[in-house]
């Protein structure tokens, strides 16, 4: 059964949000916000659970399975995009990327950004892109480990690199699985 909300009901629930109260819905004991909280909260798990892609555990047991998956997720063919959502399940939820660069006027500069923010709208790639680790320096001091990671892009699994470099990437180990905290590379390396 719907109920009528009279304008002079209206009109006192903006002025009791105006003085900062939270007015009551008519007849069912709920403020506004909490009715709007539940809302957003119903509408927040059904995204997430929606989102959510399960985490492999190859990729995320050992130091060798999370860095080969590290380099598997951007690599594929012309026309397919980087597996993202494989790539979140091995980034912490707190990770950043940076990458630093020459600027146009020759100063060192730096971007960072979250993994969303790496990937922008995620696009079928134009060209195909490969990657993968050519050699490794591995540091841990407790459940924290540094790796540098060197690497090698061309345009097929294996073929002539086209580009090569090292990636900075920080790991942590939370007493189950490996998580990416962070990993940086400089453009302008050569």
């Amino acid at each position: 059964m719907l109920r009528h909300v009279s304008a002079m009901t209206v009109k006192e629930g903006a002025k009791r949000r105006y003085a900062g109260e939270s007015p009551t819905l008519p007849g069912r004991g709920w403020t506004f916000a909490r009715w709007l909280a539940g809302l957003w909260l119903v509408a927040a798990l059904g995204n997430v659970a929606a989102a959510q892609v399960e985490t492999r555990t190859e990729d995320v047991a050992t130091i060798d399975g999370i860095m080969n998956a590290f380099y598997e997720v951007v690599s594929g063919p012309a026309g397919e995009m980087a597996d993202k959502a494989r790539d979140s399940t091995l980034h912490h939820p707190e990770a950043w990327i940076a990458i630093a660069r020459t600027a146009d006027d020759g100063t060192p500069a730096v971007k960072v950004m979250e993994l969303n923010g790496f990937y922008g709208s995620n696009a079928p790639r134009q060209q195909p892109f490969y990657e993968w680790e050519t050699d490794r320096v591995v540091r841990r001091s407790g459940n924290m480990t540094h790796v540098w990671s060197s690497y090698a892009s061309s345009r097929e699994p294996g073929g002539e690199p086209f580009d090569t470099g090292v990636n900075s990437v920080t790991l942590f180990f939370d007493g189950t699985r490996w998580w990416i905290m962070n990993w940086m590379f400089d453009q302008s390396a050569d």
